[in-house]
């Protein structure tokens, strides 16, 4: 005989011998307790090995004492009391999939192991759903939902409370989860582990990622950001928006290294670090936005008059070395333009001074013909 679900190896070899007894049609005339008694087992046990593994031998029996005319006036399927003791655990199993045969049994006040032989016995149809059902979660671990062994996916209550408060702050405030794990005394090392598996949206909620149920997620496409950093960055972001200030200052006003809080610009607020970063300018370098605006209207007097540098930056209230600065880093060629402009303008200048100077001598030489 092949293993059978359920049954021990030391039980299968124990009633092996009057299991093939049983068997045989040759023996129709003997009952149960004559097999159990040949073969030194209890009449029970037999009983019960027969009922929950061989239903077929104790089926066939029947069906060929009944055609033989074989009746030793014994009662056959179960009784009423017992139908009546286990109903409403019977019904409570088929309604629900997810209550296991024990918790059935606690709840209904009646024996676990009494209600098991009464559905291996009595109710295999329902035995035979229940198997199916597990099979069919079998490596499933999706929470609250049913698993292989029968249970549901979900912590125990006994770590649910343990880890509630640590959890509520965690949902609700912008601590790291080692400082609630300090504050809520209880081990950083299991809360980490039971957020990770249980509660993972919340991890995800945290960092502004999408977390699907039964999916991994990929943790690299992430920047660690807490919701305490977000916390620390929020008054400088707040300040950056409202006034026209770089980064650099804003930085230097809340105590913040700059390139942290830039960083952190580019990841999070990546329209307001357009806003303050650099641009392109027509010949395809690399400028500060906030610069080409500051010096716009003045860059735009420098490149079609002759004015010098620093009469422009005067007007505009421009600080002259950067302005220059500014010109020779990014627009060299407004310089030069800049320079052929003034020197074209120094050259008319002395044309009109050389046609000045000639027409006065002219004027000069006809005086002193008409006085000769």
């Amino acid at each position: 005989m092949g293993g059978l679900r359920g049954q021990r190896p030391a039980t299968r070899a124990k009633y092996r011998k009057a299991i093939e007894a049983c068997e045989r049609m040759e023996h129709l005339e003997k009952n149960l307790s004559e097999f159990a008694g040949r073969f030194g087992v209890d009449g029970s046990g037999l009983a019960r090995q027969l009922r929950t593994h061989y239903p077929g031998v104790l089926e066939r029996r029947e069906a060929e004492r009944l055609r033989l005319g074989y009746d030793d006036r014994l009662p056959r399927g179960s009784r009423r009391c017992c139908r009546e003791q286990y109903a409403d655990a019977v019904e409570l199993l088929r309604a629900d999939r997810y209550v296991t045969v024990r918790e059935a049994a606690e709840s209904c006040g009646v024996s676990c192991s009494g209600l098991e032989q009464h559905l291996l016995f009595y109710h295999k149809e329902l035995v035979a759903r229940r198997i199916g059902i597990r099979k069919q979660a079998v490596g499933q671990q999706r929470k609250g939902e049913i698993t292989g062994r029968g249970s549901t996916h979900a912590p125990s209550p006994a770590i649910v409370q343990k880890y509630a408060e640590a959890l509520r702050l965690y949902r609700t405030t912008p601590q790291s989860a080692a400082r609630i794990a300090r504050q809520t005394n209880v081990s950083k090392k299991g809360f980490y582990a039971y957020l990770q598996k249980w509660h993972r949206e919340s991890i995800c909620e945290r960092k502004n990622i999408p977390c699907e149920e039964g999916r991994p997620v990929d943790w690299s496409k992430t920047r660690k950001y807490n919701p305490a950093t977000k916390a620390k960055y929020a008054g400088a972001i707040r300040h950056l928006k409202e006034n026209n200030l770089s980064t650099a200052a804003v930085a230097a006003i809340y105590g913040l290294h700059a390139e942290c809080f830039r960083s952190y610009l580019k990841e999070h607020e990546p329209e307001l670090y357009a806003r303050q970063g650099m641009v392109k300018d027509a010949n395809g370098r690399m400028v500060s936005r906030r610069s080409m605006e500051k010096y716009a209207e003045a860059i735009r007097v420098y490149e079609t008059t002759p004015e010098s540098l620093k009469s422009i930056a005067h007007r505009f209230g421009l600080n002259d070395c950067s302005f220059r600065d500014f010109i020779k880093r990014h627009l060299p060629e407004l310089e030069e333009q800049h320079k052929r402009l003034f020197k074209h303008k120094e050259m008319q200048r002395a044309g009109v001074a050389s046609a000045s100077e000639m027409q006065v001598g002219t004027e000069e030489s006809v005086h002193v013909l008409v006085i000769s």
